[in-house]
Formats: C-alpha cells, structure tokens, sequence
C-alpha cells in the first residue's frame, strides 16, 4: 500500500507564501516522477508542477516565477515553495508520483489566498 500524505495548506494573504510537503511511503518501485497538481470545484484536474527522478521541471504557465518544485528522493519527499501566492490559486493541491508500475495521489491540502 503506497501513501502520500501532504501538508503545509492552509490561509495567507494575497502576495503571501506557503510551502507544501508530501511525503511517500509503502512499496514503491523506481520512481519517475513527483509532482503537484491542483483543482477547483467543478473543473478538471491540473498540473501544477512536476519533477522528474532527474531533477528535470515542468511548470504550469499560471505559476512560473512563482512556486519552485523540490524533492529528496531519498525520503520519498517533493516540496512547493509557493511565492507571490493569488486569490486564483485558492483550492485543493493533490502530491502526485509515477513510478514504474502505476500512479498515486495524496488526499489533498487545501490551499486558501484572501485579497
């Protein structure tokens, strides 16, 4: 049984900083990829960021130059300094790994930015 426990949500001001953690734990084979994803009531799913086993980033174009994606992969660990943080990244951030067998999610931190 693979988990994925986040923390780090919680309320800050618009302009403000939060930084989220997950944590993998459980049979895990080769990891590929860690990342975060986000979503809103109503829409689908998006990818936030997303780190590969190699250290090779991708971002979503709404967060460039404003969160930075982190992992340890001796801890099993993928961090999100979110900066700089927006009313519009208000919702629920899902930790996501890949590894070579099939894919996990955390239950989700909820992330709220007051204007």
């Amino acid at each position: 049984q693979v988990q994925l426990v986040e923390s780090g949500g919680g309320f800050v001001q618009a302009g403000g900083s939060l930084r989220l953690s997950c944590v993998a734990s459980g049979r895990i084979f080769s990891i590929n990829s860690m990342g975060w994803y986000r979503q809103a009531p109503g829409k689908q799913r998006e990818l936030v960021a997303r780190i590969t086993s190699g250290g090779i980033t991708v971002y979503a174009d709404s967060v460039k130059g404003r969160f930075t994606i982190s992992r340890d992969n001796a801890k099993r660990t993928v961090h999100l300094q979110m900066n700089s943080l927006k009313p519009e990244d208000t919702t629920v951030y899902y930790c996501n790994l890949i590894d070579v067998t099939s894919q996990y999610w955390g239950r989700g931190t909820q992330v709220t930015v007051s204007s």
